[in-house]
């Protein structure tokens, strides 16, 4: 049983590696899906994966990379038909 969650994270999250320490996150939990910077300063990510991969994801999000100031995670859960084909920044 895959999950599917939209989540957006607001802070010091562009310009600090957040998507591409999120992208190596995601291909060791084995999700699929996506992560994009925002115009508002803030990151998307959609993924999708079994419920233990997303708790993990979710979990990191609030930590981030290491030069990362996270000040706030919003999770809900997506419902999209989109095929994700492995992890990828956009």
């Amino acid at each position: 049983m895959t999950d599917c969650v939209h989540i957006i994270v607001k802070g010091r999250v562009q310009g600090v590696y957040f998507r591409a320490y999120t992208q190596k996150q995601a291909v060791k939990l084995n999700l699929s899906g996506f992560v994009r910077n925002l115009a508002d300063g803030s990151v998307e990510i959609v993924a999708r994966g079994d419920p233990e991969g997303m708790q993990k994801l979710v979990a990191w999000c609030h930590r981030g990379p290491l030069l990362a100031k996270v000040g706030e995670v919003t999770v809900m859960q997506h419902h999209s038909d989109e095929h994700f084909v492995g992890f990828e920044i956009r």
